[in-house]
């Protein structure tokens, strides 16, 4: 059988600093490229030389072209950021590294600017920018909420919305907070950590305080939104497969003139007392085709967490399967 002729292709970069920038520096990267496209690469200098099937290296000369477009537009290339831009080539996909470094969302002093990383999160920023009630489902790890939360302060600076409240149930207290020690920040601080963290990586520490202190910024349990209309807001509820199905019509039905809502959940890890039913499976079903609401669902693929988290959600989900 007669074997296709082997094409070759050589690709010039202005310095060997800003070749090396686009595969992370790590020659690891090129291999895996090999393994993957079944080419040949040798770089020198600030060149690179693909060889293999026409087809193949016009797919390599299609991730490097994304790489450059992205790291020209000020992206940080790390591993993961490679192995997508080849997986988005080789499927001939339309969301690259490109495109989800063309997003930016808060940017504070002495802050990197937070950006989507998989064309799941890119899809799930775009949704909270177009819907008024934006669903987020998928396992842990999968940007679910530090993004809503980045694109609530980036609404907030624009003068967009008002406030934030970022809420979730306690549900490992029983939401009986009144029988925890302290005052109300010291009794649901060990709940709503996960929401201060994500406020103090996006903010300066000044600039956070200061709006968790005049209220511009809200952290409290879902018990304490009962009553409560909320306008110009922008509402997070995260966790919230731990809500029962009254709680999660009560925390919907709290939006005013002006607001948003993003419900973050993983349907997988519901810690209810048996019987109990889950206020995010009924309203994945009851809200699925309802106008001005967006449902965005991610995978095992979507998690930028370390790498062995991946391996770790997909272990389970064999596991349990």
């Amino acid at each position: 059988m007669d074997s296709q002729p082997s094409h070759s292709l050589k690709l010039e970069f202005d310095t060997p600093q800003f070749l090396h920038s686009l595969f992370a520096d790590d020659l690891g990267n090129l291999a895996m490229l090999e393994s993957e496209l079944g080419i040949r690469v040798v770089t020198r200098d600030g060149w690179l030389l693909l060889t293999g099937d026409e087809p193949a290296v016009e797919i390599a000369r299609v991730v490097f072209s994304d790489l450059e477009e992205a790291r020209r537009k000020g992206a940080a290339i790390d591993s993961r950021s490679f192995r997508l831009a080849v997986q988005v080539a080789r499927d001939a996909g339309n969301v690259g590294m490109s495109a989800l470094s063309g997003v930016r969302l808060v940017g504070s002093r002495g802050r990197k600017p937070v950006v989507p990383r998989t064309p799941s999160q890119l899809d799930y920023v775009r949704a909270m920018e177009e819907h008024d009630v934006v669903f987020g489902l998928g396992p842990a790890g999968t940007g679910k909420t530090y993004l809503a939360v980045a694109m609530a302060l980036t609404l907030l600076k624009r003068k967009v919305i008002g406030r934030i409240v970022l809420t979730r149930p306690a549900v490992e207290a029983g939401e009986a907070l009144g029988f925890l020690p302290g005052d109300m920040q010291e009794k649901v601080a060990p709940y709503l950590r996960p929401l201060y963290d994500a406020i103090h990586d996006m903010l300066a520490p000044d600039e956070g305080q200061r709006y968790l202190d005049d209220g511009t910024i809200e952290i409290a349990p879902l018990a304490f939104m009962r009553g409560r209309t909320l306008a110009r807001a922008f509402v997070i509820l995260d966790e919230a497969q731990n809500t029962t199905c009254e709680q999660m019509f009560m925390a919907l039905t709290r939006l005013g003139e002006g607001s948003r809502m993003v419900v973050t959940g993983d349907t997988s890890q519901i810690d209810l007392k048996a019987g109990t039913r889950s206020g995010l499976v009924e309203a994945e079903r009851a809200l699925e085709d309802i106008e001005g609401i967006a449902i965005r669902r991610f995978t095992k693929a979507d998690i930028v967490r370390h790498p062995v988290v991946e391996r770790i959600v997909e272990a389970y989900q064999n596991h349990r399967e």
